[in-house]
């Protein structure tokens, strides 16, 4: 499968999303690599809300809310599902769907 990766130049511009990246590596059905960006923050030992955007968002939906729940003692985990935001975007548009689907069950 063809997969499109965006540079990390391409989000540069939004100083208001001050959130370290994290990535994982999944494999897709066909073997390829697909690497999934996830955000991290809080205490390692808080409670964890995982946050997960609909279509078409990304993780940058929660930008004003980490704040306000790290702060509470909160870990919040936001990953942008593939095909959106900092994931990786198969080229085949109809692949998104079988991807997401078989990722999140």
């Amino acid at each position: 499968m063809k997969i499109l990766r965006t540079s990390d130049k391409r989000f540069a511009h939004l100083k208001e999303y001050p959130f370290d990246p994290h990535y994982t590596t999944i494999k897709t059905h066909d073997n390829s690599d697909l690497r999934i960006h996830h955000i991290d923050e809080g205490p390692e030992d808080g409670p964890i809300l995982l946050c997960i955007h609909g279509q078409p968002v990304w993780s940058y939906l929660y930008l004003r809310m980490i704040p306000f729940l790290t702060e509470a003692g909160v870990r919040v985990i936001a990953p942008d599902l593939p095909g959106y935001g900092k994931s990786d975007k198969p080229a085949a548009r109809e692949k998104i769907i079988v991807i997401n689907d078989k990722w999140t069950g």
